[in-house]
């Protein structure tokens, strides 16, 4: 039987360090691996005899390290390894300070002051040699494991650019000059200190979009809470207090536990505001449980005896006991984790174009270096000659255009895109815009205000009067849009209105500062007949109970009140299509409903309409109710919708949808659309969303406006198209130069200036994503 290994990866630096791994592993009798570069792991499936040290064996023997993880009983999910790109900075800005005046001096004709050599020769020493170590480092690592990277042509052509040019020196001592060196015999240090200060550049930039994958599955396990109030029976106040604080509870005690020393089976306390410590069953107490990290619902659910909760999910009202049933991996948090990261590993390793070149290119620029050194040393007898040319032909392959290519553009872009509120995470993901062809969309926070707002009420001004004092005492959604409304309605309406009015409030931002207005708008609605709210009651299932002026007063879903003998009547075709009811009831009587619901955000529209003049066909994915989520479509001009999805279930839309062979780009915000977004092939995240649903995507769109997304891909098109025109012409550029070097028609100097104009080059045409408009 088949079994699975999970390995920590150490050494990888690069796209070809994962996909050479996965190919030692593979080669391997029964085994198949996926490497996860950012993660910096491999998940292995062995089925044949082979033992743990045969697997960690073959990554060593590729060049890396290995060890085998150990599974825990506890924690929260997948393991994450910390990775620090900052350890490159101090490389970077030391290679920077020493290469401007070794550059400035080496390429200012008036400077050449008598010795400028030697200076120029002392200060480059720290930059090719502690300066380009990465890349010396990855390049030994890669000949270890019998292969060439673009690591490898960097290291050797700032190895043999130095090295030359230190030759050159001791050659000019040598012929009796002394400290004063004439032009004839020319150095290269400029060229390598730039291609060091240059690619660094190129790494920090790789690095930066490397860390975010990790920081998915962290901001997904940060949302869990740090500790219970766990309920023990047979404790004392003082043993409770010995081990982390303790209280009274009806003969139990409270003990704030760690999260890692939950056990199934305990009880624990969970208090109006608190997040829910693990999956559980309530087993006394009823609340509304805020599940907007988890389904993408802005309505909280009502729970109680019997019914399940879900770990990090907060609770909104009353006070809860609730019997853990998964605790640690087990756990639905820990699950949509996992979700996150196999997704991550699903994802084809799209190798940067760079280095899929060089795979085949370096291979073949040795080779006719070589070749360039015996034919001129065996058919003309000039070995000097021969190893002047084959010396030139690395210098002018060197890839200092190549490396440019990638990160100059991306650099541009990003800072163009953040100019219009579009961050791009990195190359892979302009790579996908290209191929994209259907458009996934979640529903609220994505394409809605998120905010639950009043759009009428059949009330009179003094019934909704009622409806607001008691919806005052509830922090529900609902009962939010209604105590919002409240002004409007019973500051203009006239008592014995029937009709449906409609409610032009405003979404709230829930800032301080309108908390504080809704608070006194509360009171104020309380007070103003000199009453109080008594006997206050959230009921499970959906509504209020309360005594007001001494009359019964409940509100809530119709079926709520018709379980308590309510007659509720009403036509179907006065209710707006998607909302919510909020049905009143005074005295047992049925006085009226309310209405309430989520709106499409005003630029929603336009930016569906863009989608599909880009040729895109798109998709409402969405946990919501079919009925809301037609209404949302059918007003945005969406035909194809997925409603009551839960998060595992936005995995499988997503995957379905690539099996029909469809390209898939994935918009969301919340926790509940992380996996989803790791999952698609482009996942774009709105800036207003989750962390975690920001760190899973490949695009953020800061503003949260709709009318981003296809911006956003326009921008990435663009900016892949200048990536793949800047390897074009840079290899182009080797193409046709190697041949001339390679028949000695090439000056050393001739060379470095051309080298230095492809990079140029390179770095005018990326500028060219500034006028992206």
């Amino acid at each position: 039987m088949p079994r699975e290994l999970e390995l920590d990866i150490t050494g990888m630096t690069c796209a070809s360090c994962s996909a050479r791994i996965e190919k030692k592993l593979t080669r391997l009798d029964g085994v198949t691996a996926e490497v996860n570069l950012p993660l910096e792991t491999a998940h292995v499936v062995i089925d044949s005899e082979l033992s743990d040290d045969d697997i960690t064996d073959a990554v060593e023997r590729a060049g890396y390290g290995a060890t085998v993880r150990s599974p825990g009983a506890g924690g929260a999910g997948p393991e994450i390894v910390d990775y620090d790109p900052r350890h490159l900075r101090p490389r970077f800005a030391g290679a920077l300070i020493l290469a401007v005046p070794i550059v400035a001096i080496s390429m200012v004709m008036s400077w050449h002051f008598t010795g400028w050599q030697w200076i120029v020769a002392i200060l480059a020493l720290p930059v090719v040699t502690w300066g380009a170590w990465p890349f010396h480092s990855a390049a030994y690592k890669a000949a270890r494991g019998g292969s060439t990277t673009m690591d490898t042509l960097v290291s050797v052509g700032i190895t043999v650019a130095s090295l030359y040019s230190y030759f050159t020196l001791g050659r000019a001592v040598a012929d009796g000059h002394g400290w004063a060196i004439p032009a004839e015999y020319h150095v290269w240090f400029e060229a390598a200190a730039a291609i060091t200060v240059f690619l660094l550049i190129g790494k920090l930039t790789e690095d930066r979009a490397k860390s975010r994958a990790t920081a998915a599955l962290k901001a997904l396990l940060d949302l869990g809470a740090k500790s219970a109030t766990v309920l023990r029976e047979g404790a004392t106040a003082d043993s409770g207090a010995a081990s982390g604080g303790a209280a009274a509870n009806g003969g139990r005690v409270e003990v704030q536990v760690p999260i890692d020393e939950l056990n199934v089976d305990d009880v624990f306390l969970v208090r109006p505001g608190e997040k829910f410590a693990t999956d559980g069953e309530v087993l006394t107490g009823h609340s509304a449980i805020d599940e907007a990290m988890l389904t993408g619902e802005s309505v909280p659910v009502e729970v109680g005896p019997g019914d399940s909760v879900t770990g990090a999910t907060i609770n909104t009202s009353g006070v809860l006991e609730v019997r853990a049933t998964r605790v640690g991996a087990d756990t639905t948090l820990a699950a949509m984790a996992d979700l996150v990261s196999r997704a991550q590993n699903g994802k084809p390793a799209v190798q940067r174009l760079a280095d899929r070149i060089s795979a085949v290119f370096v291979p073949i620029v040795f080779g006719i270096a070589i070749l360039t050194l015996l034919i001129w040393g065996f058919v003309t007898g000039e070995w000097a000659a021969g190893l002047h040319a084959a010396l030139t032909v690395l210098i002018i392959a060197c890839p200092c255009a190549l490396g440019l290519a990638t990160p100059t553009a991306l650099a541009v872009s990003s800072g163009r895109g953040s100019q219009l509120g579009i961050l791009v995470s990195g190359p892979e993901a302009l790579e996908s815009t290209r191929s994209i062809d259907t458009v996934v969309l979640d529903k609220t926070g994505t394409l809605t205000t998120g905010v639950m707002r009043l759009t009428g009420t059949e009330l009179s001004a003094a019934d909704f009067d009622v409806l607001a004092r008691l919806e005052s005492r509830s922090e529900h959604p609902i009962a939010r849009a209604i105590v919002d409304a409240a002004p409007e309605i019973v500051g203009t309406g006239s008592a014995g209105a029937a009709a449906t009015r409609t409610v032009p409030t405003e979404p709230s931002s829930m800032g301080s500062a309108e908390d504080s207005a809704r608070a006194a708008s509360a009171r104020s609605v309380e007070t103003a007949t000199g009453s109080s709210v008594t006997d206050f009651e959230n009921i499970a299932g959906g509504g209020l109970r309360a005594t007001i002026d001494g009359a019964e007063v409940l509100a809530g879903r119709p079926d709520l009140l018709r379980e308590r003998g309510i007659a509720v009547d009403y036509p179907t075709d006065s209710i707006p299509r998607g909302a919510t009811i909020v049905a009143l009831a005074i005295d047992g009587q049925f006085r009226g409903l309310s209405f309430v619901s989520d709106e499409a955000k005003p630029t929603a529209k336009a930016a569906i309409d863009e989608l599909h003049s880009l040729g895109l066909s798109t998709v409402l994915l969405t946990g919501d109710n079919a009925q809301a989520a037609e209404v949302v479509a059918e007003a945005l001009g969406i035909t194809e919708v997925r409603a009551d999805v839960r998060p595992e279930g936005k995995v499988s839309v997503v995957s379905e949808l690539q099996g029909q062979g469809r390209a898939v780009a994935m918009v969301g915000d919340g926790v509940n659309d992380a996996a989803a977004l790791a999952g698609a092939d482009l996942g774009i995240a709105m800036g207003s969303g989750t962390d975690a649903a920001m760190a899973a995507s490949d695009v953020t769109m800061v503003k949260s406006d709709p009318q981003q997304i296809p911006q956003a891909i326009r921008l990435s098109r663009r900016t892949l198209g200048l990536i793949k025109g800047n390897l074009f012409w840079a290899f182009a550029y080797n193409t046709a130069a190697i041949p001339i070097a390679a028949f000695g028609l090439l000056d050393p100097m001739i060379a470095g200036a051309a080298m230095a104009f492809s990079s140029v080059f390179v770095i005018l045409n990326s500028l060219r994503l500034l006028r992206f408009r």
